[in-house]
């Protein structure tokens, strides 16, 4: 009797404790969302107002609606983020914002790729153009952060502080040996010399092919990253490189000698610097307002036909797929009703994907060739249109990248695992199964290799895919065969490089490829309406809720180690043929 009162005090307890945390959840729910709702709003934005950017956050292609976002929730943000298209949206706004005048711009590390980053930073250049000003200032500049900063009137450093300059790398994680020790085996099948995306899982370093591949496209992201930095700040190309070399600014007195940075400040100097810029009292407080907060509007309002914009960011899945990715089903959907919609003039499809399932790329550049023969359909390339990226661009009547942008890899593989060192000899498991044909348990037993017939038969298919793949990019960009299988094999290209071999059609942004649809489509007043339907987030969060707290607990275990085990789980949850770039490029 007394373990049973004991037990039902015990679930009693455990039943209140979560009824209290889910009442402080609701009420800490309640009150972010309508904060949020206010923020949609323009913030209350004072006289003489410096607008304050950081971007110390992560930067996705689109801003989420989270109404947990900043509550600390496990898996739902610790801090506000924007997305790239409210970044820009809301610099150009102010541009124009006479109760704007100038920016503060507070970087110490931005978590974006190098295409994103040039973006904004051409974003902040355009400001300037208004006359007004933009001061830097940080304790710590990273390589990107100062990239951002360089575009500035005056850059300044903490005086103990410190900035980042040696040059760009990007490196590779071998899992090769690590799945020796556990007893699997990755058995490839491809096509492409350059095809390395199954390199981590085969070998122990880089085939002479990936890094020929690797040097030419980050040295072509240097000499662009040097040449920008080299305009801004008055210093040559050839010094740039000299001081990365030798690792000559290794604290904030180099920083000044080597003229990257126009003084050392304090915090307290540094609001002194920015008062005496709006011509303000000592005393008094600077008026600011954080990009976060701000939303502003561009004096131009939108009237006329519809030109939609569609974001197709993330890997590309079979079925619907879900918010951070692009599923096949729902992409040609989505294109399809945009296709018969005739208030729709132009199609604008932003792709930001490192490529994925063969199939789904397939199903949606259909949709893509479809909606080209009855209205314009551009490309806009972000960070990544790789691969299965490129398929489901090639097929559109003209192509934007960014220098920096990562592109081609027209190449594809089949990846199968054979687990029978790991189940027979690790575990003591073993497999038995009777079949009705001899190709009953083709890549459907997990304890056994690929027989001799087995390969030359996946062989013949992936052949077969890369044969198609080589069709659309030969008909979308009117290239020969031959020509096409010369710049394929599975090569990464940057979007300058892309350029020069005819894969692209110009270097240049979204809104660039904006006002190239509209001129196809020979529209002067245009409003741009956005795709896919941004999610009601209330229902988005209880549809994401046990991902998005299984994906925190591993990244509060793992940290930076999270994206290796992601990519090993990509890889093994992935089925059928993939075209997917080599791995996500890290650029440091």
């Amino acid at each position: 009797m007394k373990s049973f009162f004991k037990y039902v005090l015990a679930t009693i307890t455990g039943i209140g404790i979560v009824v209290f945390l889910c009442l402080v959840l609701l009420v800490g729910f309640v009150i972010n969302a309508v904060e949020q709702m206010g923020s949609s709003k323009d913030a209350d934005v004072p006289a003489k107002a410096i607008l304050y950017v950081s971007l110390n956050h992560e930067i996705t292609e689109r801003t989420s609606e989270n109404p947990l976002e900043g509550l600390n929730v496990p898996g739902y943000g610790e801090m506000k983020s924007l997305g790239l298209n409210d970044i820009l949206s809301r610099i150009a706004a102010a541009k124009g914002d006479d109760r704007i005048k100038g920016i503060y711009l507070n970087p110490t590390y931005v978590n974006t790729g190098m295409a994103s980053l040039k973006e904004i930073r051409d974003a902040l250049v355009d400001f300037k153009s208004s006359g007004k000003f933009i001061v830097a200032y940080s304790d710590t500049y990273t390589q990107k952060a100062y990239y951002l900063a360089s575009v500035a009137d005056k850059i300044y450093l903490n005086p103990e502080g410190s900035l980042e300059f040696k040059g760009l790398s990007s490196s590779v994680a071998f899992m090769k040996e690590a799945l020796d020790k556990l007893g699997v085996e990755m058995q490839v099948v491809k096509v492409g010399t350059y095809k390395s995306a199954i390199e981590p899982f085969i070998l122990n370093e880089m085939s002479a092919a990936n890094r020929e591949q690797m040097n030419s496209y980050l040295q072509r992201m240097y000499g662009s990253f040097l040449s920008n930095i080299a305009k801004a700040r008055n210093i040559s190309v050839d010094s740039l490189r000299h001081i990365a070399d030798q690792y000559l600014i290794r604290n904030a007195e180099d920083a000044v000698k080597y003229k990257f940075v126009d003084g050392r400040l304090y915090k307290d100097e540094l609001l002194t610097e920015l008062k005496k810029r709006i011509d303000i009292d000592e005393k008094k407080d600077i008026p600011t307002v954080s990009l976060l907060d701000y939303v502003g509007t561009v004096n131009k309002e939108q009237t006329g036909d519809r030109i939609a914009v569609v974001y197709a960011y993330g890997e590309i899945v079979d079925g619907e797929g879900n918010d951070d990715n692009i599923g096949g089903d729902k992409f040609s959907r989505e294109l399809r009703k945009l296709r018969k919609d005739d208030r729709v003039k132009a199609v604008v499809l932003r792709v930001n994907s490192p490529g994925g399932s063969a199939l789904a790329s397939d199903i949606i550049a259909r949709e893509v060739e479809l909606t080209k023969k009855v209205k314009p359909i551009v490309v806009s390339m972000g960070d990544y249109a790789a691969s299965g990226g490129y398929y489901i661009s090639a097929l559109a009547d003209s192509i934007f990248a960014e220098e920096e942008t990562l592109t081609g890899s027209i190449g594809v593989f089949g990846l199968i695992p054979n687990f029978q060192g790991l189940l027979n000899n690790k575990l003591g498991v073993h497999i038995d199964e009777v079949k009705t044909g001899h190709f009953s348990d083709l890549m459907t037993s997990p304890d056994r290799p690929l027989t001799g017939e087995e390969r030359a038969i996946i062989q013949t298919e992936v052949n077969r895919v890369y044969e198609t793949f080589m069709g659309k990019v030969s008909s979308g960009r009117k290239l020969s065969i031959a020509a096409v299988d010369s710049i394929g094999q599975g090569r990464v290209w940057t979007g300058s490089q892309a350029l020069e071999n005819g894969l692209v059609d110009k270097v240049g942004d979204l809104d660039r490829a904006v006002r190239a649809a509209a001129t196809k489509a020979k529209l002067k007043d245009y409003k741009l309406m956005y795709y896919p339907a941004v999610k009601d987030p209330f229902a988005s969060i209880w549809g994401t809720s046990k991902e998005k707290i299984k994906m925190w607990m591993l990244d509060d275990e793992l940290g930076d180690y999270r994206q290796y085990i992601n990519q090993l789980r990509t890889v093994v949850k992935s089925s059928g043929i993939q075209a997917r770039i080599p791995y996500l490029v890290e650029i440091r």
